[in-house]
């Protein structure tokens, strides 16, 4: 694959990234309305582009009025949260037994991936609306449930590339200089699996935004009126003969989300990865 077009696809992930990194973070200046604010007056309008649009309103309003570019604005607030800290804490717990089970080897990697086999039989969707239902809704819990479940397949592919790093000659090289092994694991291995666990992050983050989606449509992640995509789903489904673009538009924002997650990730390994760089 040439250069250009992985520069392509790392940029179009990027920046669909920041772009909601911005709108997460200033979407109280951004965003034209309060997402809150209902207009029975203005109830059901189409988008601006449609006959019957009403500039005000570039994407229309919902059943009681309120804006709906407004609530898309402020859900991506809560899918960016649960994508950045449900991924990172996901990526710590599984590095970090990856890297000890496939470095060591022996009874440790047994008992990590006998436990990484018990826990991956689990249903993921089912054992996260569990999870939140035990723990209580909201985005704490939410991102608990997520780095509860997605810890095993950092562990899975970390464990797997430090097998390969283990076995390579600048491990030999500086066990035979004096390096203690839990020194050479995080100064020597650790580094070498990093291009891998950034693809990996990047592609947490695109399953994290889908969880949050599915547990906020069944009402276990965002407690009040605080818009969700996947609560915008579940509102727009009610009256998707009468109103379509209220599913269709937070269905596109989840889509291009996981899709310019997938693409930064996927565009990052082949970047970074040596072998396919070439």
């Amino acid at each position: 694959m040439t250069l250009p077009h992985l520069q392509k696809r790392v940029w179009f992930g990027a920046t669909v990234i920041l772009l909601l990194l911005v709108c997460a973070i200033f979407a109280r200046w951004i965003a034209p309305h309060d997402p809150l604010d209902q207009d029975l007056m203005a109830a059901s309008l189409p988008p601006s582009w449609s006959p019957d649009g009403d500039a005000a309103h570039f994407f229309g309003t919902d059943s009681l009025g309120r804006d709906i570019l407004s609530r898309l604005i402020w859900g991506a607030r809560p899918a960016m949260i649960v994508a950045f800290a449900g991924a990172t804490f996901a990526a710590i717990a599984g590095t970090a037994l990856g890297l000890w089970a496939g470095f060591h080897g022996g009874l440790v990697d047994t008992a990590i991936s006998r436990l990484v086999d018990i826990w991956m039989s689990f249903p993921a969707v089912l054992l996260s609306i569990v999870l939140v239902a035990l723990v209580g809704s909201g985005l704490g819990s939410v991102v608990l449930a997520i780095a509860i479940i997605d810890w095993t397949r950092f562990c899975r592919v970390v464990r797997a590339e430090t097998q390969v790093q283990a076995s390579l000659d600048y491990v030999t090289s500086a066990r035979t200089i004096g390096q203690s092994r839990s020194a050479t694991l995080w100064r020597e291995v650790l580094p070498n699996v990093l291009p891998l666990l950034l693809t990996l992050f990047t592609l947490e983050m695109g399953i994290a935004v889908v969880v949050e989606a599915i547990l906020s449509f069944v009402g276990l992640s965002v407690s009040g009126d605080m818009p969700t995509w996947g609560g915008l789903v579940q509102e727009g489904r009610l009256y998707v003969n009468q109103t379509p673009w209220l599913l269709g538009l937070p269905i596109a924002a989840i889509a291009i989300t996981v899709l310019a997650c997938n693409a930064l990730g996927d565009g990052l390994r082949e970047s970074l990865d040596p072998l396919i760089a070439k």
